[in-house]
């Protein structure tokens, strides 16, 4: 046992024997692993884990550069904003599996859009932020600039103007400490969000053009580039859910090595999945690591992990043994 670590870690070592929960551990070590040998590590965020507040800890992990890259849905690059300025408007609801369609929809006529048990106040969270970020994608347009959407949401979160409005520890905001450290983001399909629903309003209105936001497109050959230049020790993929937010960064080393054919572009140098996805017929979410093989993005020999549990309750656990809790 690590007798350098705190007793959240001495505790998931001595107990977490068997199954996910040897998993858990098994991962995280493969984690700490990959930094001692120095290499990079990628993070993917799908579902919605900054909803789940997992800004809390993970924002420390941002902080002690335990991660070098993340990839995240529009969904979780917003929330977490909106956790921080609309943190005391938001509404719990434990029993929402007893919820009627009439319930939901006295949700809805209150502003509340619910996410599982939690429900995210429209007013107070979507329209505080829009008031900001307009007036700053405009101000972008006007000088003639081009961003990536997390860049727009850097200079949001580094101007102070929602500094009235912060309702939580500015320390518990991923965001925020991603924004300090200029940290690399890639947001894949950023428009299937409210942020980018709105932004697509303001160029259906004629207020703003299409091209003042950067492509998915731009996001790629960007990573390509931030692949390129960080891999020489490794890049480790530690993914949180499926979808857009993994596949979409996965995918960058078999461009690199069979479109670009940069045959000297390595693999994956770790990889570890936490997915309460079951393997199914033609699931992304629920395919095992072995299949990437398949696919040009894990070698035969690159450390696999899936475990088969809730995001919310393992990743936090994770990271706590990272940050020696």
């Amino acid at each position: 046992m690590s007798t350098n670590k705190g007793h959240i870690s001495q505790f998931i070592e001595k107990y977490y024997l068997h199954f996910n929960a040897a998993a858990l551990v098994d991962a995280a070590k493969g984690y700490e692993d990959q930094l001692s040998n120095g290499a990079k590590m990628l993070v993917s965020l799908a579902g919605a884990m900054s909803t789940a507040e997992l800004g809390k800890i993970f924002a420390e992990m941002i902080r002690q550069d335990k991660v070098h890259i993340i990839s995240c849905t529009g969904a979780n690059l917003e929330e977490d904003i909106m956790n921080l300025v609309a943190h005391s408007h938001y509404k719990r609801v434990p029993n929402y599996r007893d919820l009627t369609p009439q319930d939901e929809w006295d949700l809805l006529e209150k502003g509340l859009n619910r996410v599982t048990d939690t429900c995210i106040p429209e007013e107070e969270a979507f329209r505080r932020i829009q008031q900001h970020i307009v007036k700053i994608w405009k101000d972008a347009e006007a000088k003639g600039e081009r961003y990536l959407p997390h860049e727009y949401m850097y200079k949001l979160l580094l101007s102070g103007v929602l500094e009235e409005y912060y309702e939580i520890d500015l320390k518990d905001s991923w965001m925020y400490a991603a924004a300090e450290k200029n940290l690399p983001i890639v947001c894949p399909g950023w428009e299937d969000s409210t942020m980018g629903n709105i932004f697509a309003s303001y160029v259906l209105k004629r207020e703003l053009k299409a091209s003042t936001m950067k492509s998915g497109i731009e996001y790629m050959t960007f990573l390509a580039d931030w692949y390129t230049e960080n891999s020489e020790k490794g890049i480790g993929f530690f993914q949180i859910g499926g979808g857009i937010a993994g596949d979409f960064p996965i995918c960058v080393v078999p461009m690199l090595y069979q479109d670009m054919e940069r045959t000297d572009t390595p693999f994956w140098s770790y990889f570890c999945q936490i997915s309460d996805s079951t393997t199914s017929y033609g699931s992304y979410s629920g395919a095992v690591p072995n299949e990437k093989i398949t696919w040009g993005k894990l070698d035969i020999n690159t450390p696999k992990f899936i475990i088969e549990s809730d995001a919310t309750i393992v990743a936090p656990l994770i990271f706590a043994y990272l940050l020696g809790m």
